[in-house]
């Protein structure tokens, strides 16, 4: 698969926070549409929704052991898609990866 510089890019800032995916939708609108930064757009996506809805339920837990656990999932779910972003690979996430490229198929 070839990747531009332009998409490689679009696909890393997506995983920048919640903004950086907000900035990558917009960087890959229309003539620059790649299929390789739309699908790292939505598992970044995904990972941050996911991460505070499953965060809102966890608080009310008031568990430290639950918010450890949900930040060290989440964390590792961000750096298997980080580096599958900077390493030019499409690589879904594990166990939602899938679902996040069927709820997110229209970006």
């Amino acid at each position: 698969m070839e990747v531009n510089q332009q998409n490689s890019k679009a696909a890393t800032v997506a995983y920048l926070t919640i903004i950086g995916t907000v900035i990558a939708i917009f960087m890959n609108q229309d003539e620059n549409k790649s299929e390789f930064a739309s699908f790292h757009v939505r598992q970044a996506l995904g990972i941050f929704i996911s991460f505070f809805m499953l965060g809102i339920l966890v608080s009310s837990a008031d568990s430290w052991m639950a918010t450890t656990a949900l930040y060290l999932f989440f964390f590792i779910l961000w750096i298997y898609g980080f580096t599958g972003a900077l390493n030019n690979e499409k690589r879904e996430v594990p166990l939602l990866g899938a679902a996040f490229q069927k709820w997110f198929s229209s970006l």
